[in-house]
């Protein structure tokens, strides 16, 4: 959200390209009253004065099992253009993060795919095993640049990256300084 708001601000000059990084790359089962402690963690970012809504675990759903199946829907999104990805993957944070969903149920995920307005007939697309690859392939390769969370930000050609959601004057400096403009 913060890296798509400067990027409308600087133009041109930044593209954003999402990459598949897994925090829970196999299905781990979890009770549900764990799961709702470890949410509340998500109160500190919740505070940041920009950030997204972030609620405590609600309801009986869930929890998710593990981070393949929404990054599946959401790389079939971006087969449909960059504009479905974007509706996709903020449709899959709202619900995870906000209200309470199992992004990793194949029904909840199949119901957002339509409350994010694309073609129901082209939800087949995210069991192509192409894309599985690709996740896959996406994750080891940043494990290899030591990726050890989310969200984590990284500029072509340059060495380093940035792990763990940052202020957005942090992340404007970095790509300003980047872009030759500090």
């Amino acid at each position: 959200m913060r890296l798509r708001r400067i990027a409308e601000e600087i133009g041109e000059a930044v593209r954003i390209e999402p990459r598949s990084f897994l925090l829970r790359p196999y299905p781990v089962e979890r009770g549900l009253e764990e799961f709702r402690a470890y949410t509340r963690s998500w109160l500190r970012p919740a505070a940041d004065p920009d950030a997204p809504t972030f609620r405590v675990w609600e309801g009986g759903a869930g929890p998710p099992s593990h981070s393949i199946p929404p990054h599946l829907v959401a790389k079939a999104a971006a087969t449909l253009g960059a504009h479905a990805f974007d509706r996709m993957d903020s449709r899959l944070m709202q619900a995870y993060f906000a209200e309470s969903r199992d992004i990793t149920d194949p029904d909840t995920l199949r119901a957002l795919w339509r409350e994010a307005g694309l073609p129901e007939a082209e939800f087949a697309r995210s069991a192509d095993p192409a894309l599985l690859r690709e996740t896959i392939a996406q994750h080891n390769e940043a494990l290899e640049l030591g990726v050890t969370g989310v969200p984590a930000v990284r500029i072509e050609g340059h060495e380093g990256l940035v792990v763990g959601a940052q202020p957005v004057e942090v992340y404007r400096r970095w790509i300003e300084r980047a872009l030759g403009g500090a």
